[in-house]
């Protein structure tokens, strides 16, 4: 083996070139010596200053460029380096093995290259200013005269990193409370970052539009056969992959790279509607290709807005990725009152028509331009509304047919006016779930189930927070990252109409215009008994200098002594608990440390992925969302939730630009509006967790709509008008979710399964469950069932082998964890225990289109 030599000089470093051969690195541990481990950072942000392209080419760029001047570059050493396991981490089960940087995650102190000049880096460039390799090397020889052997340093991984404190055999500390938001999310004292958890909410909720989207385009991938070539989602998997960077989502980039990874999904989204419009043009049978409505939530969908003339049909697709039957309201916007709705038996079915109001239409003519860059060409009247009822993994078909307008069968909403009302109190809603308003002043007051027997006080209210207005670290100010409140503003409703309310056979809707920037709708379906909340926020004011965060708050009278309940990225929920319980944690508490605030409202605010919700010792409030946002209980009996952020000020974490979102029209740009919906529901203590998990997964896989025309009502008899993948007296258990049906090569599916309950925390569902594949896949042969890791990347047997059992202060073993067993080649029956996802490859005799 040959040897590379290397001679230090007061003059600098020299190096004797020979030939470049791999040599191994000696990464073994010397023992009684400090072993310093030196472990590159994990990543470069895929997108956060730049975008990732540009990213990619300016790594490249220095990489080729290196490779070309060094022949190392180019040795058998660089690509074993490629080809060698390196970044593997310790296998985890119910326990993981982590640490936290004492600098947050800056690098310690004497290795800030990239932050400040305390530690330069060489630069040997003589006709640099800066140039200073005497300075460095000098400053190296002292360092290495006084070195006293203590110190063994090794270029490593993160997998000898790990092994090596496994190998030391040593009891480590448990750590069982929360890490939000005090430990990883204040890196200063007023410097929370918990303000990230709402930033650019519209892009979060594209991000979580077309997740949704993309799960159920995968699955009608699947039940056509992916071709070899033509459209597929591969483009839209990428970009929402990449979408989940740290610095994506969680909207801490700048604008222009927030504008850059929504154009990728729009892109991998085109590619994947195609798919979608081929798959269910095959499973119904279909010459015509289906149209979609993107924009859909601004009222905007040509197809069906078009004049039914000349004895044309409007046939709507509905198609549902749950695996159980689904019974849900479809809104869609039209032109003509003289219609009526057929199922896909073609029997006629109560539908209503809701007027569409001036703040929807001045929305949809707005973003239709600022997003098409054209105009509509006309504008719908109404909404149509239906009760659609969808088989599992499967869709069903509504025929919309124009008729005179003596036959129209659609019922014309009631508008009411609560402005001088003589009655008192306005009730809303038609079935078991009444909302009551104050005629008056048009506020909520109060919440009734007459099923469930609940009747409890409710009030709904906004306000904003004054964005702190600091523009350095020492002095700091709200911004992407963090959120600093100056104040709290209640904001109210003067000089606004009280309340409009619409009746009818379908849904009751409460209109509202708080000021001229927050329009809400609340709705209440016949056959439900929840409150879904349609918030239109925006452009938030700043002429007066001040960024705001924008609020709403759900008050009730529960006496929930500072303890409420968020959910852990979706899946099980997090107790904010009394003081009695040390795993746990409770408003202005931490188990691990005497915690002092100096910002009780940021220091107190979550996450909330699916909800929220708390309770007292009768009844619990619970709210669900449809995309990622903060929010906490500051008051006992109020959920607050952080809808909307505009800031005027940077907060000094790097990305350099302030929070300041613009919609643009040609030249004319202002403010993001942002419109999303939360849900609301009231239940009697312990019945809340199967509302919150079944219409949870219904909010993240909502239904999704296809159009297509039809020449009169004919289409039940030349076209398949229903239809569900699965066996048709099957169905999954409540409690378990498709998460991913995909075609792979080789005549392959991946199938991951996932528990929707916790341990303990329904007596019916929190228990056991078996799914039955033959009856999931019934006209398929299974010929193998190979259980993988989470990510698909291993066989299950296999990561289990490599699994590190650690040592535990304060415990004698892990706790056991319960599974479900293995999965028996002749009876094909997967086993869930609560919250446990499993995944699976799955080989067919050959994988032949439905």
């Amino acid at each position: 083996m040959e040897v590379v030599k290397l001679f230090f000089t007061l003059t600098g470093l020299f190096f004797i070139p020979v030939e470049s051969k791999y040599i191994a690195y000696n990464t073994s541990q010397v023992p009684d010596k400090i072993n310093v481990h030196l472990v590159p950072h994990s990543h470069d942000d895929v997108g956060w200053l730049k975008t990732v392209d540009q990213y990619y080419v300016g790594i490249l760029r220095a990489v080729v460029e290196t490779a070309e001047r060094s022949p190392s570059g180019k040795s058998q050493g660089a690509c074993q380096l490629c080809r060698n396991n390196l970044l593997v981490f310790s296998i985890i089960i119910l326990q993981i093995f982590t640490g936290i940087f004492p600098r947050h995650y800056d690098p310690p102190d004497g290795f800030t290259f990239e932050i400040n000049d305390e530690s330069p880096p060489i630069q040997d460039d003589a006709l640099l200013f800066d140039y200073n390799v005497q300075e460095r090397v000098n400053n190296f020889v002292a360092a290495a005269i006084v070195q006293d052997g203590r110190i063994n340093a090794l270029y490593s991984t993160l997998s000898i990193y790990t092994n090596a404190k496994y190998a030391a055999n040593e009891y480590w500390p448990l750590k069982a409370g929360d890490f939000f938001p005090r430990v990883l999310y204040a890196d200063r004292e007023n410097a929370y970052w918990t303000g990230y958890f709402t930033s650019r909410p519209a892009f979060k909720g594209y991000v979580r539009t077309m997740s949704a989207y993309y799960l159920a385009a995968r699955q009608l991938e699947f039940f056509k056969g992916r071709s070899s070539s033509g459209p597929n989602t591969d483009a839209l998997a990428d970009a929402l992959a990449i979408s989940q960077h740290h610095d994506a989502v969680s909207g801490t980039q700048r604008q222009h790279v927030a504008a850059d990874y929504a154009m990728r999904i729009s892109m991998g989204y085109t590619e994947a509607e195609k798919m979608v419009a081929s798959s269910l043009a095959f499973l119904t049978e279909s010459r015509s290709s289906a149209g979609h409505c993107p924009l859909l939530n601004i009222s905007y969908c040509p197809p069906s807005e078009a004049a039914l003339s000349n004895g044309k049909s409007l046939v709507v697709v509905v198609y549902n990725p749950l695996g159980w039957k689904r019974e849900e309201v479809v809104r869609i916007p039209v032109s003509s009152h003289a219609i009526i709705v057929l199922d896909s038996g073609g029997r006629e079915i109560e539908s209503q028509l809701l007027p569409l109001s001036n703040a929807s239409l001045s929305t949809r003519s707005y973003h239709v331009k600022a997003y098409l860059g054209r105009s509509p060409s006309g504008s719908p009247n109404y909404w149509l509304a239906f009760s659609a009822s969808v088989p599992p993994l499967g869709f069903s078909t509504y025929t919309v047919s124009s008729v005179k307008p003596t036959d129209a069968s659609s019922t014309m909403s009631r508008v009411y006016t609560s402005e001088g009302s003589i009655d008192r109190t306005v009730e809303v809603g038609q079935g078991n779930l009444k909302l009551l308003y104050s005629a008056d002043e048009g506020k909520l007051t109060h919440y009734v189930n007459s099923r469930s027997l609940v009747t409890a006080s409710a009030e709904q209210s906004y306000s904003y927070y004054s964005g702190y207005n600091g523009t350095d670290r020492e002095n700091q100010g709200s911004g992407a990252y963090v959120f600093r409140p100056n104040g709290t503003y209640p904001i109210g409703s003067k000089g606004q109409v009280a309340v409009t309310v619409l009746r009818g056979p379908v849904v009751d809707e409460v209109h509202k215009q708080l000021n001229p920037w927050i329009f809400q709708v609340t709705r209440v379906y016949k056959g439900k008994e929840h409150a879904e909340i349609e918030f239109n926020i925006g452009p938030i004011p700043v002429e007066d200098g001040v960024g705001k965060e924008i609020t709403t708050q759900l008050t009730t009278a529960l006496k929930s002594n500072k303890t409420f309940y968020t959910d852990s990225n979706g899946r099980d929920f997090i107790k904010r608990a009394d003081k009695g319980n040390a795993i746990l944690q409770v408003r202005d508490y931490r188990a691990d440390w005497d915690v002092q605030l100096q910002q009780p409202i940021a220091g107190n605010y979550y996450p909330i992925n699916l909800g929220i919700y708390l309770e007292d010792e009768t009844m619990e409030l619970s709210v669900l969302v449809d995309r990622a946002v903060g929010g906490s209980s500051l008051v006992d009996g109020q959920i607050e939730l952080m809808l909307h952020r505009r800031l005027l000020r940077d907060d000094s974490r790097g990305v350099g630009e302030a929070l300041n979102e613009e919609v643009c029209v040609l030249d004319e740009c202002k403010g993001l509006m942002v419109q999303g919906k939360f849900y609301v529901r009231i239940d009697p203590l312990g019945e809340g967790s199967k509302w919150r998990r079944t219409f949870g997964q219904e909010i993240y896989s909502p239904l999704l709509l296809a159009f297509t025309e039809q020449d009169g009502n004919t289409w039940t008899s030349s076209h398949v008008p229903t239809f569900s993948a699965i066996e048709p007296s099957y169905s999954l258990p409540s409690n378990i979710a498709v998460l991913t049906l995909q075609e792979l090569k080789g005549g392959k599916a991946l199938l991951r399964l996932a528990h929707l309950y916790e341990t303990g925390e329904d007596k019916d569902y929190s228990v056991m469950t078996s799914v039955e594949l033959k009856k999931l896949f019934p006209n398929k042969k299974i010929t193998k069932v190979t259980e993988m890791n989470l990510s698909a990347n291993q066989e299950r047997a296999e990561m289990e082998k490599k699994r590190l059992v650690w040592k535990v202060k304060g415990s004698s073993e892990e706790a056991m964890v319960t599974r479900g067993g293995p999965v028996d080649p002749g009876k094909l029956v997967v086993e869930l225990a609560p919250m446990e996802i499993r995944t699976f490859f799955i080989d067919f005799d050959h994988l032949e289109k439905i």
